[in-house]
C-alpha cells in the first residue's frame, strides 16, 4: 500500500495509549480516530495523538472508513465492535485475550472469514527477541526432547485495581490472573513448547491440564474471580509443565518462563535470560547470554503500564504486512485463540477437580 494505513482504536482506555505511539512509531500507518464513550477522557486521548473522538465505535466505522482498527475494549466487549469492523470490510487487529470465551472467538473468526477481513491478535511477547531466540532454539531440536516447559507470573494488584471496574469481573474480563495477566505467559510458553513438535499454527500443543484456583490476596467482595491459579500441564509430545497466575503474591516479581531437556535449560525472567546452559555449546550462545543477559525491567509485576510499546510496535508492523501482502503473521485469529482455549480447560479444571483433556 502506497498511502500510509488509516487506523482507528475502539477503546480509548489505559492500554490503548501503548497501541497509539506505537501507530506513531510507524511509517506506514497513522492514526486518525479513536471511540471512548466517556467525554472527556475521549477527547482528552484525541488530544493527546492528534485524532478524531467518537463516543460510538460504529459511527466511527462509518464517518472515518480506516483500513484497519485495533480493539482495546474490555475482554468481554471485543466481539462486537469487531464483527461490525469485519461487516464494513475493515481488517481488525485485537488486544488479548481475543475474546473471553473460545466460542465468541469463534464467531469472531467466522465474521472475518464471511466478509474476508484479516482478524488477528496482539500477543507482543511473541515479538520480543529474548523470547524469539528461545523459541528458535527449541525449534532447532538444541535443547533435545523438551522435559519441562513452564510459566509463572508472580505478580500483585493493590484492591483499587479491581474495585469499581470491569477488572476481576466474570461478564468482562472472563477471569483473573490467568485471563487477563497471565495469558501472556501461557501464550509465548505454548508457543515455544510447540517449536519441538510437529504442529501447526492454531493446534494445541497442550494435551491435558490439572488445576486449582482461588482468591488468596484480595476481597472476595471486589473480584469475581481468582486471583491465584496452579496448573499441571501435558503436552502432546509427553513434555510436562506448570503454570503459575496470581496478582496476589505482593509486590510482584518478574514472569518467568522455562523449558528444559536432557541437552539443555533456559530461563527467562521478562526479556532477560538469567540461565542458557546447552549441552553442545556454541560461540552464538555467548552472544545470546551478552545480548539478553542485562534487563532488570519488572514488566508488569506490579505496575499494569509499566511496560514497553516496542514489541507492541513489531506486533501491529507484522499485522499490517500481513494485511499489505499477507507477509508471514505469527498470530492469525486461530492462534491467537489457543491461550484462551489452554485457559477455559484451567478453570473447568478447577471447578470439577478432575483432568481436563484439549482438543487439537
Amino acid at each position: 500500500m502506497n498511502e500510509p494505513y488509516r487506523l482507528g482504536i475502539i477503546g480509548a482506555g489505559s492500554v490503548a495509549h501503548l497501541h497509539a505511539h506505537a501507530v506513531s512509531d510507524l511509517d506506514n500507518a497513522t492514526l486518525v480516530a479513536a471511540s471512548r464513550r466517556s467525554d472527556d477522557p475521549g477527547r482528552a486521548f484525541a488530544d493527546t495523538h492528534d485524532c478524531t473522538w467518537y463516543s460510538d465505535y460504529e459511527v466511527l466505522l462509518d464517518d472515518e472508513v480506516p483500513d484497519a482498527v485495533l480493539i482495546a475494549t474490555p475482554s468481554g466487549a471485543h466481539l462486537e465492535p469487531t464483527v461490525a469492523a469485519a461487516e464494513r470490510g475493515v481488517h481488525v487487529l485485537c488486544e488479548k485475550p481475543l475474546e473471553i470465551t473460545s466460542a465468541r472467538i469463534d464467531r469472531m473468526i467466522a465474521a472475518a472469514d464471511a466478509n474476508d477481513v484479516k482478524l488477528g491478535g496482539i500477543f507482543q511477547h511473541r515479538y520480543s527477541g529474548a523470547v524469539q531466540t528461545l523459541q528458535d532454539t527449541v525449534a532447532q531440536g538444541r535443547f533435545g526432547p523438551l522435559a519441562v516447559a513452564s510459566a509463572t507470573v508472580p505478580w500483585w494488584r493493590e484492591d483499587a485495581y479491581y474495585e469499581g471496574t470491569w477488572k476481576g469481573t466474570e461478564e468482562l474480563d472472563g477471569g483473573g490472573a490467568l485471563m487477563n495477566q497471565s495469558i501472556h505467559a501461557i501464550d509465548a510458553i505454548a508457543w515455544i513448547a510447540r517449536a519441538n513438535m510437529d504442529l501447526a499454527l492454531g493446534q494445541n500443543p497442550v494435551a491435558e491440564v490439572y488445576a486449582q484456583t482461588d482468591v488468596r490476596g484480595h476481597d472476595p467482595a471486589h473480584i469475581e474471580v481468582e486471583d491465584t491459579a496452579v496448573a499441571t500441564l501435558r503436552y502432546r509430545d509427553g513434555t510436562l509443565g506448570h503454570i503459575l497466575g496470581a496478582t496476589s503474591m505482593y509486590p510482584g516479581t518478574r514472569r518467568r518462563l522455562r523449558v528444559a531437556g536432557r541437552d539443555g535449560t533456559a530461563e527467562l525472567h521478562e526479556d532477560e535470560i538469567v540461565c542458557w546452559q546447552l549441552r553442545d555449546e556454541r560461540p552464538v550462545d555467548e552472544e545470546i547470554r551478552a545480548t539478553y543477559g542485562d534487563d532488570d525491567t519488572d514488566g508488569g509485576a506490579s505496575d499494569p503500564m509499566a511496560i514497553d510499546y516496542d514489541n507492541h510496535t513489531q506486533n501491529l508492523r507484522a499485522f499490517l504486512a500481513w494485511v499489505d501482502h499477507d507477509a508471514d503473521f505469527l498470530l492469525p485469529a486461530p492462534e491467537a485463540r489457543t491461550a484462551v482455549a489452554i485457559i477455559e480447560a484451567i478453570y473447568e479444571s478447577a471447578e470439577s477437580g478432575q483432568p481436563v483433556t484439549l482438543a487439537l
